[in-house]
């Protein structure tokens, strides 16, 4: 029978259901074709010419390389103690003491002997001079003179004696004063007055170091380089440091020097990056992240410019770019010249882009078929 004969064959209401379902069809197919595309998006990011100009990107923590943990070779309590953590010291000032009246009485009591030396020494030599001008007289034998001499030089060495104890005692007393070893500033305090000090700390409640000062114009970055890096690095590159507590700026640097050996558990090699100027906000075990760069950066290159992640931009045919910036549900593309694009080999991790601010959400990974006014829908994490 033909479908016209089919359909007048059947009854009004069954028409009616045929006719609902086919509309509904229609409206569901409808709704499918024009459903928004879902896209996941990042932000642009602030970045910085340096990130165009990397050849290797490292992380590391800020050091002191010039750092020690100073004490003292005598045992006792702490009597005083005279910085805490941040003083500035400068080399040779006394920072922390010893009980030590035991000690300033055995150098007093040095001290007296010398004193004691040499007045016996003053006295033995009156008695030689007068012994001699006897002798050239004959008023006494050879002998006596003998004897007044070898008491005169007897003399002499006691005094000498008496001085080497006395300085056996001065070191002794200075080994209870701990002074500073260089310029530096306080990191830690290990002790309180009323601990026990000892060389070696290994006494039950003992305490071996004092405090803990480091150099700060010695801060350098240390960080580790693989061994498959390490073509790209040589002494003396220009680096530019970035710090996480300093997110705001940016250090100067270079390559100080490469520890002569590899480290077999990571296959890296040490690195220690010095900074051009040092920082009073830089402090040691800040982490850090360093760029190396291909040349020393110019004053133009200093400044921040806003960027999209690679994993934003679609390589076009011709080499060129585009990125796609989400603005009221639809896509906005921003095309970036070719000669903007970063080698496939590049490290660079961040492109320019003309016309982005910083916080503008953008589509990642953009698909080939996307396109400028696309309506979209923001995926939901």
């Amino acid at each position: 029978m033909p479908l016209a004969e089919q359909w007048k064959a059947l009854s009004p209401k069954v028409r009616w259901l045929v006719l609902g379902a086919l509309v509904a069809g229609g409206l569901i197919v409808a709704a499918q074709w024009g459903r928004p595309t879902e896209v996941s998006v990042g932000t642009a990011v602030l970045a910085y010419p340096s990130q165009e100009l990397s050849v290797l990107n490292a992380s590391g923590y800020v050091v002191a390389q010039r750092k020690a943990a100073v004490s003292t070779r005598a045992q006792g309590r702490l009597e005083w103690l005279g910085v805490a953590e941040g003083s500035v010291v400068k080399a040779g000032e006394l920072i922390a003491r010893l009980e030590n009246a035991e000690l300033r009485a055995s150098l007093q009591q040095a001290q007296a002997q010398v004193g004691l030396a040499q007045a016996e020494r003053d006295d033995a030599k009156r008695e030689a001079d007068r012994a001699a001008s006897l002798l050239a007289q004959s008023f006494i034998s050879q002998a006596a003179h003998d004897a007044a001499q070898a008491r005169y030089a007897k003399a002499r060495a006691q005094v000498r004696a008496a001085e080497a104890a006395t300085r056996v005692a001065e070191a002794a007393l200075s080994q209870s004063e701990i002074r500073a070893p260089f310029d530096g500033v306080v990191l830690t305090k290990s002790a309180n007055v009323g601990d026990n000090i000892t060389p070696f700390s290994n006494a039950a409640d003992s305490k071996g170091a004092v405090v803990t000062l480091a150099d700060m114009s010695t801060l350098e970055v240390e960080t580790d380089v693989s061994e498959s890096s390490l073509a790209k690095i040589s002494v003396g590159q220009p680096v530019e440091i970035g710090l996480d507590a300093i997110p705001e700026t940016r250090f100067a640097g270079s390559v100080a020097r490469m520890v002569p050996t590899i480290d077999r558990a990571k296959a890296t090699r040490l690195v220690k990056v010095s900074f051009d100027a040092i920082d009073p906000r830089v402090l040691p075990d800040m982490s850090a992240k360093v760029v190396f760069l291909s040349r020393p950066l110019r004053d133009e290159d200093k400044k921040p410019y806003t960027a999209a992640v690679r994993r934003a931009i679609r390589l076009e045919a011709d080499g060129s770019g585009t990125v796609f910036r989400v603005a009221n549900d639809r896509l906005q593309a921003l095309a970036i010249p070719k000669a903007q694009m970063p080698s496939a080999d590049s490290t660079q991790t961040v492109v320019r882009v003309e016309g982005l601010e910083v916080g503008d959400r953008l589509v990642m990974e953009p698909s080939v078929d996307m396109r400028d006014g696309q309506s979209v829908r923001v995926a939901t994490k």
